[in-house]
C-alpha cells in the first residue's frame, strides 16, 4: 500500500521552530532533509516522526494527539510518537522516527534515528503454545501479526478457505476495482513475511468442525490442527439473490478473486447493473463508472443507505452518484436475470453485460453453532472477546461484543473494527486482559467524497445535521434519548477523530464538543 505522504510542506524543522509555537498536544507539519515530518509535543517532551501514515500515505499533520498516540485524520490509524509503533489498525507498519533537540527556546529535528522500541512486556508462564486462527481476513491477519509483535514464540497457524491470503479488502471495491490501485497494494504482508515470522499460512482449507473439548479443528480434507488458543475470525458471507444466478456475468464481491473477475468482465462490458445500494454496491458503482461503464443501481430502498446514515446523507450520496452518471431504480427489485438483461419487479428491463450483487452479508456462524458456542446474530463474546467456550476467542464480522459506549451488544461489519479486535484478541490470548473499548469506525469513498462514521446507532430518534450535505461538508449526529450514539462526518476529519477519542473515554461532554468542532487536541488527551 502507498506509504509516501501526499505532500511535503511546512517549515524546515532542521532549522528549528520556537518552542512556544508548539502547544502541549500540538502538531507542526514540516520537513527535514527533503522528507515530510511532523513534530509533536506531549507532556512537555517533543517528538518527531514521518508525516505519512503507513496505511495509505495520508499526511498526519491534520490528525490529533491522544496521550502519546498520533491519530491519522483519514482512517484513524494510531502511532506511538515515542517509538513510531503502529499501535492500532488499519496501519500495521511503524513510522520512522527523528531525533529532536531543544536549545535556546527552539526545537530542532536533528536527523533520522533508530526507534527505541522497548521489548514487549514479559509473558505469563501459562501462555498457549499453539494458536490456531480460522479466517485470514481483517481480524485473523491482525491477530497473527500482533501475536508475533507481542513476543509470542509458539506456533501460529492461519487457516483460510480462500486461495489469496490476507489482502486489503476495502480496496477491492474502491481504488483497486476502479483501476487506481496497483496490485502491489493489495497483499497485507509480503510473501516472505509468513516464513520470517513463523506463521503457517494454510490456504484453500475449509474448516468444517471444532471440538472445544479436545481443542482441535478439522479441515474438509481430513487434516486436524490442535490448539491451546483459537480465534474464530470467519467473517461474513454475501447474501444471495433468491433467484437462479448461474449466469457467467453475475458476480458477488467478497474476495480478491471476485474483484479480479469483475475487472476482467468490465474490460469488455459497456453496461452494468449493481443490485443493492449498500456501501459495497455504491462503491462498486463508482468504480465501474471510473472504468467508463454505464451503471444502473437497483435497490428496494427508497434512498441509498438511509437505514445507516439517515435521509440527508442518503440523498447526498444518491445525488453524488447521479451527478456522475449513475441511474437509480429505487423501491424496486430483481425479478429475473437473463443473459444480457435484468428484469425488475416493476417490469422495467435493463441491458446488462455485467451484474454485481451487493445486498448485504450474514455472519459466518456455522462453525460456532456446530461447536455449541453461544450465538445470537453473531458469536457472543465478553469484553475480552472470549466466547462461551474456554480457549476460544472471536473477532471481526462474526463477533457480537458488549460496546461500552452504547451499553449494548453490537456487531459491526467493518474492516478497522475487525483488525482492532484481532489485535486485542491476540493480546488477551497472551494474558494481557485488555478490554475491547475501541469506538467502531468505518469510511466509504465515492468520487473523492469520503464519509467517516464513528460509534454505532442501529436505531435513533433524532439526527442533527451541521453544515450542508449538498456541499459535501457536514456532520451528522445520531441520537437516542438525547445521547449521541454515532457521528458521521464529511470533510470534518478532526471532529471524527475527536468524537472517537471521547467515546472511548466515555466522555459525553467531549463528544458534544467534538460535534461542535471546538474540541482541542489537549482536551481529547484528557
Amino acid at each position: 500500500m502507498g506509504e509516501e505522504p501526499r505532500d511535503i510542506k511546512g517549515p524546515d524543522l532542521t532549522l528549528g521552530i520556537p518552542l512556544g509555537t508548539l502547544a502541549d498536544g500540538g502538531i507542526v507539519q514540516g520537513q527535514a532533509d527533503g522528507q515530510a515530518v511532523v513534530m509533536v509535543r506531549v507532556d512537555g517532551e517533543v517528538y518527531a516522526v514521518d508525516a505519512g501514515c503507513t496505511h495509505y500515505g495520508v499526511t498526519l499533520g491534520g490528525g490529533v494527539v491522544v496521550g502519546h498516540t498520533l491519530r491519522c485524520p483519514a482512517h484513524h490509524s494510531r502511532f506511538d510518537v515515542r517509538t513510531g509503533e503502529a499501535v492500532a489498525a488499519p496501519a500495521l507498519k511503524p513510522l520512522g522516527c527523528w531525533g529532536v533537540e531543544v536549545r535556546d527556546g527552539r526545537a530542532f529535528v536533528t536527523g533520522r534515528r533508530e526507534p527505541a522500541n522497548p521489548p514487549p512486556a514479559p509473558l505469563p508462564a501459562d501462555v498457549p503454545n499453539r494458536v490456531v486462527i480460522v479466517g485470514a481476513g481483517a481480524a485473523g491477519s491482525a491477530c497473527a501479526e500482533m501475536l508475533r509483535r507481542e513476543g509470542f514464540a509458539g506456533t501460529v497457524t492461519l487457516i483460510d478457505a480462500g486461495a489469496d491470503g490476507p489482502v486489503d479488502r476495502p480496496n477491492l471495491s474502491k481504488d483497486y476495482l476502479a483501476g487506481n490501485a496497483p496490485e502491489a497494494w493489495i497483499p497485507l504482508f509480503p510473501a516472505e513475511w509468513y516464513a520470517e515470522n513463523r506463521v503457517d499460512l494454510v490456504l484453500g482449507a475449509r474448516v468444517v468442525g471444532i471440538d472445544p473439548a479436545e481443542r482441535r479443528v478439522r479441515v474438509i480434507d481430513g487434516r486436524a490442527f490442535e490448539y491451546d488458543a483459537l480465534l474464530l475470525a470467519t467473517g461474513s458471507e454475501p447474501v444471495r439473490l433468491p433467484i437462479h444466478t448461474r449466469q457467467p456475468n453475475v458476480f458477488y464481491l467478497r474476495t480478491l478473486a471476485d474483484s479480479r473477475a469483475i475487472i476482467r468482465a468490465a474490460e469488455s462490458a459497456k453496461r452494468a447493473v449493481v443490485v443493492g445500494s449498500s456501501f459495497i454496491g455504491l462503491e462498486v458503482a463508482a468504480s465501474l463508472r471510473a472504468r467508463g461503464l454505464d451503471v444502473a443501481v437497483v435497490s428496494h430502498d427508497a434512498l441509498p443507505l438511509s437505514h445507516v446514515l439517515g435521509p440527508e446523507l442518503g440523498w447526498m450520496l444518491q445525488r453524488l452518484h447521479q451527478d456522475n452518471g449513475v441511474r437509480f431504480h429505487l423501491k424496486d427489485g430483481v425479478a429475473a436475470l437473463d443473459e444480457g438483461k435484468v428484469t425488475l419487479r416493476s417490469g422495467v428491463t435493463l441491458d446488462a453485460d455485467l451484474v454485481v450483487v451487493g445486498i448485504g452479508v450474514r455472519p459466518g456462524v456455522a462453525l460456532a453453532s456446530w461447536a455449541r458456542l453461544k450465538v445470537e446474530n453473531g458469536v457472543v463474546v465478553d469484553e475480552y472477546l472470549q466466547t462461551s467456550a474456554p480457549g476460544i476467542w472471536a473477532a471481526g464480522d462474526v463477533c457480537r461484543w458488549p460496546d461500552p459506549w452504547t451499553g449494548q451488544a453490537i456487531r459491526s461489519e467493518h474492516w478497522v473494527v475487525g483488525q482492532r479486535q484481532g489485535q486485542t484478541a491476540a493480546r488477551n490470548m497472551l494474558g494481557r486482559r485488555e478490554r475491547f473499548s475501541a469506538a467502531p469506525f468505518f469510511w466509504s469513498t465515492h468520487y473523492g467524497v469520503t464519509v467517516s462514521y464513528v460509534g454505532h446507532a442501529e436505531t435513533w430518534d433524532a439526527i442533527e445535521i451541521d453544515g450542508d450535505p449538498r456541499d459535501h461538508d457536514c456532520t451528522a449526529v445520531y441520537r437516542k434519548a438525547g445521547k449521541p450514539l454515532a457521528v458521521a462526518t464529511v470533510a470534518a476529519d478532526r471532529a471524527s477523530l475527536c468524537a472517537a477519542a471521547a467515546m472511548e473515554a466515555g466522555d459525553v461532554a467531549a463528544v458534544e464538543a467534538a460535534i461542535r468542532g471546538g474540541i482541542s487536541a489537549g482536551a481529547a488527551s484528557a
